[in-house]
């Protein structure tokens, strides 16, 4: 057959194709949207207690249960309560882009005798919605959308449509660890080289770590790791049988267990040659991949997540300081020693020393002699922190009084610390001062 023909009859099998398009989803004028936008559903979101998703042999059942949704069909399971929420705020006011046809003589233009998907919806009255979604429109792709018990058609956006198109994957809770980090007492963390570590929340809702010793915690370094476990996600589409294959030739990274106010889940954490990583997680069924960095960092020792400053008194303005004897009180801005105004910049760069004064590293107890003790006081409860410094060689140790931890302190952080406290200088005399202000 000449090249010409074969050409022509191609064209003409997809304007034939087209034809049959247009007959089966007849073209309606999408540029103009019926006014006043007529509302399909309006159904408030604390009202809806069940939604099912059938899509042909596909069904997501799920169950609203003491204020959180569970997945209950194909099998119970934990939802992902984001992504329901995205389904419940379509449906609190599902608004059509156009009333189709009040009462249309078929349906199957539309694509309606045999939906494609529908939303079941169960009230806390009791009564049911069902949702059926039909073919999408030529024009702009829209769908086609009526109410089961209703026989208006109406179109709605792709957008809107999306918010009911989930899969189970979607649906489930993908967390690795299921807890409110809002309410975490303790997290517990082993990683596979080097001892255990458990942080804990102290009084003032600071962590600390109370194994393998009680030592003050870096806040920073604990919060990543609780917003780690929070951000991390499972990723569903490795089947599991792959991932457990994975999971088992993988190398450990750590076992990590997390308490809070609704209970005690934990987690085991691997990492593959590729650098993939994998959990399993006793919240929630299987093996999974991980999305997020939760692989990093979990190698740390206690040491890692222990607090290097001195003091912590951070941003707060000291009200008292004792250094080594010699008594420093602040008034509003105004410092004294004595009865004696000093010029308060001498003394703002003693605070920030003090405040900045940290470790390098630590050790199991001081050595040499005393070199200079440290106290104090600020904040509505007058806190007091006291600092033993002594000094062995080049070398300066530092501890916080009551404290088993001991911290090696550089000698050039000791010795500015030093030339700030011999730097107080008596505040200047009024009339000098009323000279710089001008």
């Amino acid at each position: 057959m000449p090249r010409g023909l074969l050409v022509a009859a191609a064209l003409l099998l997809c304007l034939a194709g087209g034809v049959w398009w247009a007959e089966k989803h007849p073209k309606t004028d999408e540029t103009k949207k019926t006014e006043d936008a007529p509302k399909i559903l309006t159904i408030p979101d604390g009202q809806i207690t069940e939604i099912k998703l059938t899509r042909g042999s596909d069904v997501v059942a799920l169950a609203k249960l003491a204020d959180k949704w569970e997945i209950v069909q194909p099998k119970p399971m934990p939802a992902d309560n984001d992504a329901v929420a995205g389904i419940t705020g379509a449906l609190s006011s599902l608004t059509a882009d156009r009333l189709i046809e009040d009462k249309p003589a078929s349906l199957a233009q539309f694509g309606l005798d045999t939906p494609v998907s529908q939303v079941e919806i169960k009230r806390k009255d009791g009564k049911t919605d069902v949702l059926l979604f039909g073919a999408n429109t030529v024009t702009l792709g829209n769908t086609y959308v009526k109410l089961a018990a209703a026989p208006a058609v109406y179109t709605i956006p792709s957008a809107t449509k999306s918010s009911f198109d989930k899969t189970l994957n979607d649906l489930r809770d993908k967390r690795v660890i299921a807890f409110n980090p809002e309410k975490v007492t303790t997290v517990s963390l082993a990683p596979a080289k080097g001892g255990p570590v458990e942080f804990a929340k102290n009084g003032q809702n600071e962590w600390q770590i109370v194994k393998p010793k009680t030592y003050r915690a870096d806040n920073l370094q604990v919060d990543d790791l609780v917003r780690k476990l929070k951000d991390a996600k499972l990723d569903f589409t490795t089947p599991d049988e792959d991932a457990a294959k994975a999971f088992a030739k993988a190398a450990k990274l750590a076992s990590i267990t997390v308490t809070d106010s609704a209970g005690t889940q934990t987690v085991e954490v691997r990492k593959a040659e590729d650098k993939t990583v994998y959990a399993k997680s006793s919240s929630t069924e299987g093996i999974h991949k991980v999305t997020g960095d939760l692989g990093d960092g979990l190698d740390k020792a206690a040491e890692d997540y222990r607090n290097k400053k001195l003091f912590d008194f951070g941003f707060s303005d000291p009200q008292r300081l004792d250094l080594g004897g010699t008594v420093y009180e602040r008034n509003l801005e105004k410092w004294s020693s004595g009865g004696k105004q000093l010029d308060p910049q001498s003394m703002q760069a003693v605070v920030d020393k003090l405040r900045d004064f940290a470790a390098t590293k630590f050790a199991d107890k001081p050595e040499g002699s005393s070199v200079l003790a440290v106290a104090v006081t600020y904040g509505e409860q007058k806190r007091t922190e006291k600092v033993a410094v002594s000094k062995s060689g080049d070398t300066y140790y530092a501890q916080r009084d009551g404290e088993p931890g001991v911290y090696v302190v550089e000698s050039k952080t000791y010795e500015e610390l030093q030339k700030a406290i011999a730097g107080i200088k008596p505040a200047a005399p009024a009339s000098k001062q009323a000279e710089k202000k001008k």
